[in-house]
């Protein structure tokens, strides 16, 4: 019975810091090259219409400061059901297209 207990508060404690885990590897913008920020540049600004459009009008880059934009981004991504690598495009579009 104790180790039950035991294996269960470790599952918990592991399915908690899970999403650390995932957000660590989505903010994997650190090691990119110049070459693979303005593809992910690129890829963003082309996503970026087609994402916003189908709730609100896209609001330009330069609408919001790079650290509003890391704020807002995150919650439009669960509204709008965005995948991980879309949103960060997107977010490396509205922080550096200005």
């Amino acid at each position: 019975m104790r180790r039950l207990v035991l294996v269960l508060l470790m599952v918990t404690i592991m399915i908690s810091m899970a999403p650390r885990f995932v957000h660590a590897q989505e903010e994997g913008g650190a090691q990119l090259t110049k070459h693979d920020r303005a593809e992910l540049f690129r890829r963003g600004a082309q996503l970026w219409p087609v994402y916003c459009a189908q709730c609100h009008s896209p609001r330009p880059p330069g609408d919001y400061a790079a650290y509003q934009w890391d704020v807002i981004i995150p919650h439009m991504r669960t509204l709008g059901n965005i995948p991980a690598a879309d949103s960060n495009a997107i977010l490396e579009y509205l922080k550096t297209g200005r």
